[in-house]
């Protein structure tokens, strides 16, 4: 597909189709990169659906259990307050 390098303000941009856009799962923002003399773009990493996909696979809940043990309550914690 052949489109056209539009001005924008002091800037040059390029119109993408909507349906490219869905189909490469483009959200709000991307990277933009240059790489043997063609622009590349990509979805940034807060757009890509896998990024966080198995972080919790080895998570151990067990290990939570005394997280907050030894965390002493303030004096104003205690006290009922006032609104």
């Amino acid at each position: 597909m052949q489109t056209h390098i539009r001005q924008i303000g002091n800037s040059k941009g390029v119109i993408i189709p909507a349906a490219f856009l869905a189909e490469a799962g483009f959200k709000d923002k991307v990277e933009i990169s240059l790489k043997n003399q063609q622009v590349v773009i990509t979805p940034a990493p807060s757009d890509k659906k896998e990024l966080r996909i198995g972080w919790f696979d080895n998570y151990n809940s067990e290990k939570d259990i005394d997280a907050w043990q030894g965390f002493v309550e303030l004096p104003s914690e205690q006290e009922e307050w006032e609104w």
